[in-house]
């Protein structure tokens, strides 16, 4: 049986996903919240919408070991949902007549305090409770010390997280397929924290954190959970098991396009930047929500939207709840 997750869909979206099931003759449920009872009588997850709602989907299935397909609401595709709506039927069809294959990548568990978090597809990040204030910590690699610092933070991730926010923060880029963690101090004051890799049988520890206002870790940019001690993280038991219909790999064109995006970073303005990195962060805002995360003027944050819409690097589209209103997100 086929599960469909879906958050904010436009109801013709979901009702086309529904005619190309029926016409495959496949049993199928549609849910907007996964239990794990549906996970168990299921054995393809669809995930219909944008790449925040395959991470969240990913939160809830934990061990279990459904088969994934993301599938993009709009007529792009991104990474994790590599299928747009209009593949979707061809997609389908190739599962259907058994010509697809199964990437398995590899997620972070993660303790906080010795309380269980979901498990991390991209990365694991590590903040004070308020921005551009420092924090402390030290890192011990399977029971060594590695270093103390004092930074904005620190973020460990997964190859499939190397591109992501971690990326976004100096990281490395690492191929899906190499057996590894990346560590990234952000904003060191000791300019000799470069990026650390690491093997991925390794077991990562935070500990000693503090801040004046208190540390939060931050799961994959949507779990978030305040921590008095400790992290330990470490490779989750069972990878997730991506569905790829189409041969061709993407991974070579992800990194490509994330250059090309570094370099048209160069040419903009710190305005643009700002929003950019805080729509990749936190996923679709409105332009009044993004005025109110980075505390720009409305003129100047309309004035970087613009930019970054001529450029390519960033759709609109009309809200759900209120055609009137206009979401912004990452093309």
């Amino acid at each position: 049986m086929a599960l469909i997750f879906y958050k904010k869909v436009l109801e013709t979206i979901i009702n086309s996903v529904k005619k190309v099931l029926d016409d495959f003759k496949m049993d199928y449920k549609i849910v907007q919240e996964i239990s794990d009872q549906d996970l168990e009588s299921s054995d393809l997850l669809i995930v219909i919408g944008e790449d925040r709602d395959v991470l969240q989907a990913f939160h809830k299935i934990g061990k279990a070991k459904v088969l994934v397909l993301g599938v993009n609401d709009s007529n792009e595709s991104s990474f994790l949902t590599e299928i747009s709506i209009k593949d979707f039927r061809k997609a389908l069809k190739k599962f259907k007549d058994g010509e697809y294959k199964i990437e398995e990548v590899t997620r972070l568990n993660v303790m906080v305090d010795d309380k269980e978090l979901p498990p991390a597809l991209n990365e694991v990040a590590i903040f004070s409770s308020k921005s551009a204030t420092l924090i402390e910590y030290l890192l011990t690699i399977d029971k060594e010390v590695i270093w103390r610092d004092y930074s904005d933070g620190v973020i460990i991730s997964t190859p499939t997280g190397s591109t992501a926010y971690s990326m976004s923060a100096g990281g490395p880029m690492v191929l899906h397929d190499v057996e590894a963690f990346s560590i990234v101090s952000v904003n060191s004051l000791d300019i000799t924290r470069k990026p650390l890799i690491v093997s991925n049988k390794s077991h990562i520890k935070i500990s000693e954190i503090s801040s004046v206002h208190g540390c939060e870790v931050i799961v994959d940019g949507i779990y978030r959970v305040r921590v008095r001690k400790e992290v330990k993280i470490s490779k989750f038991p069972e990878p997730a098991r991506f569905v790829r219909p189409f041969n061709n790999s993407k991974v070579m064109e992800k990194m490509v396009k994330k250059v090309k995006l570094a370099e048209e970073l160069l040419k903009m303005p710190p305005s643009a930047k700002l929003i950019l990195k805080t729509l990749e962060y936190e996923g679709p805002l409105t332009q009044k929500d993004l005025v109110k995360k980075t505390m720009l003027p409305d003129r100047t944050a309309r004035l970087a939207l613009s930019l970054l819409i001529q450029k390519g690097l960033v759709r609109r589209r009309s809200m759900l709840r209120d055609a009137r209103q206009k979401v912004y997100y990452i093309s």
